[in-house]
């Protein structure tokens, strides 16, 4: 172990460079800093470190370059900064995970937030590293156990998917991650907490999470305030983290909360560059940006593991079609929705099953599971278009079948959505079995007591 610190430290004093160069502040203006004499030498996306004449220091990112001057975006408040100030050119962004940062809590920089001292790993890693290859890239994988009935049977997971999770604020998004965080079939959970409210970085960790979640995991926060750079930065250092370990070969865990954040932290950053935003609000290039950052998760090639995605996105007023929603959707491999009325009626997780895919199916099940599971979406659909009815007293019984079975199961099967499972998926799929059989045998037994046939069962006879 020692001999493993003493080749990190090393690899990490190795890292820094000797000489720098050295632009100057020209000026100021409108949250940018303009920099003068590094134009020849920098680049987009490059790392800055301004002194400023207290000897205080504050990093920043080369986001726009001119002839004769380029533009730097601070990281942190800039007051006090005055012409002249000292820029150095610092080497581009990397991390450089190791295994050491499992159980960890870390910034976007590497740098430990949990007040113990923390070692780089021996290589390097680029934030923005490229997908694997499409077309060295394996299939997606086998079905995943998450620790929730719903997950396991309607709405399966498996091995490279990528999903997103819908949902507004205070509808149980984090609980359901830090769930999943928990219980889910991985090696390695890594997790993203992009523009998280600071007081709920610690509750997450120690009581939503606990040590049971941290034991596999390694969390990457940057809170709300601060600045766009360390917000975006957030996702691709998480990203950057599961990529080390998938090539391991290790199934890895992706957890992002939420792509809504990033993408706002983007704006912020593609603005002060001189992009317009034109995107109701958001600039052209949000949508790759996000599409690269789902991208690099999903199957790996030949000889490495997996990166499972999950990615939150914050909808206002369920509104499915704002942009966020729109990019990701059509870039995922399925969508789960949370809805609030559910939530407030007591169900959790409040997912809407009717508005929720995953596009595993129906690889992802057997012939007979995959009829059950479509029994079971026809007779929860039939019920939503007709529970108004029902609830205002206008269903009489007997008229349909279907709606029979469906208006019999629905509280079970409502229940059965906000299951937790304990016992694998083959148990799930048990559960759901016995509920659609109870659904038949409910709908029998009054005709087998001489009860009124439906008017379906009527015309069936008639035509015999």
């Amino acid at each position: 172990m020692l001999a493993t610190d003493l080749s990190c430290l090393s690899a990490q004093i190795a890292a820094i460079a000797p000489v720098r160069r050295i632009g100057r502040v020209a000026g100021v203006s409108g949250g940018i800093i303009k920099v003068r004499g590094l134009t020849q030498c920098a680049r987009i996306g490059d790392q800055l470190r301004l002194t400023r004449q207290n000897g205080d220091q504050i990093g920043g990112e080369v986001v726009r370059l001119e002839q004769d001057e380029l533009v730097m975006l601070p990281d942190e408040p800039y007051d006090g900064v005055s012409l002249d100030d000292a820029v150095a050119l610092c080497p581009p962004a990397s991390i450089a995970p190791s295994q050491a940062w499992i159980g960890r809590v870390i910034d976007p920089f590497g740098r430990p937030l949990d007040g113990r001292p923390l070692l780089g790993g021996l290589q390097a890693r680029s934030l923005q590293s490229a997908p694997p290859a499409p077309a060295k890239r394996r299939a997606m994988g086998g079905r995943l156990e998450t620790g929730l009935a719903i997950m396991n049977t309607l709405l399966p997971i498996v091995k490279g998917q990528r999903i997103g999770l819908f949902a507004g604020s205070g509808v149980g998004k984090s609980s359901l991650l830090a769930h999943l965080a928990r219980n889910m079939q991985a090696d390695v959970v890594v997790i993203a907490l992009i523009g998280e409210r600071g007081r709920e970085l610690r509750d997450f960790v120690e009581d939503t999470l606990g040590e049971q979640g941290m034991q596999r995991a390694v969390v990457v926060a940057a809170t709300s305030d601060q600045s766009a750079l360390a917000r975006r930065r957030c996702g691709w250092t998480a990203m950057a983290v599961a990529e080390y370990f998938r090539d391991q070969g290790k199934q890895v865990l992706f957890l992002a909360d939420s792509i809504t954040r990033f993408a706002e932290a983007h704006r912020e950053v593609a603005v002060a560059a001189g992009e317009a935003p034109s995107l109701r609000g958001f600039p052209p290039s949000t949508a790759h940006m996000i599409m690269s950052l789902c991208e690099r998760a999903g199957p790996g090639e030949k000889g490495t593991g997996d990166i499972t995605g999950i990615f939150s996105v914050l909808v206002a007023g369920s509104d499915m079609e704002e942009p966020i929603a729109d990019i990701l959707r059509g870039v995922l491999d399925g969508h789960v929705v949370l809805d609030r009325t559910i939530a407030e009626r007591g169900r959790y997780p409040a997912i809407d099953l009717l508005r929720s895919v995953s596009r595993s199916l129906p690889n992802a099940a057997t012939a007979d599971e995959n009829a059950m599971l479509s029994e079971a979406r026809q007779l929860l659909g039939a019920y939503d278009q007709s529970e108004m009815m029902v609830r205002a007293g206008l269903y009489a019984a007997g008229n349909d079948e279907t709606l029979d079975r469906a208006v019999a199961i629905w509280p079970e099967l409502d229940a059965f959505i906000g299951l937790k499972e304990t016992q694998g998926g083959d148990a799930s799929f048990a559960k759901l079995q016995l509920l659609l059989r109870r659904s038949r045998s409910s709908v029998r037994a009054p005709l087998a007591q001489g009860a009124q046939p439906s008017r379906l069962q009527q015309g069936k006879g008639n035509r015999g």
